[in-house]
């Protein structure tokens, strides 16, 4: 037997910590943008959008080890789809002056994200 073949799911999850982490420190970036070089106007929504790029990587790098089953990578995908819709919505707003319709969208699925995540913790 081969041991230096890894299951196809503990790539994922390793995948999703790594996104995860980037994310996180992306929006430590962005936030730091919208401080010190954005517009008074656009600081609210870059703001956001890094308040919640920078929660939403931090829970998919804690998170993501424990995935054990489907639904929870599942709820992990949600959420990292999510976070990258409605933040890049608000960013993209912010910064192009962009409509805002994805972040609706992106809301939705991070609030299914949590509590498929909450579903799958309760099952064990």
């Amino acid at each position: 037997m081969n041991v230096s073949v890894v299951p196809r799911f503990v790539v994922y999850r390793r995948l999703l910590g790594a996104i995860g982490s980037a994310l996180a420190g992306l929006a430590v970036a962005l936030s730091a943008y919208a401080m010190h070089a954005a517009s008074p106007e656009a600081q609210l929504r870059l703001v956001q959008a890094a308040a919640f790029g920078f929660g939403h990587g931090l829970a998919l790098a804690a998170l993501s080890p424990l995935a054990q089953r489907f639904i929870a990578m599942l709820a992990l995908a949600l959420l990292l789809v999510g976070v990258l819709l409605f933040a890049g919505s608000l960013a993209a707003a912010a910064l192009l002056g962009a409509p805002t319709v994805l972040a609706p969208f992106g809301g939705g699925l991070m609030i299914v994200g949590w509590l498929l995540h909450a579903y799958d913790r309760l099952r064990g």
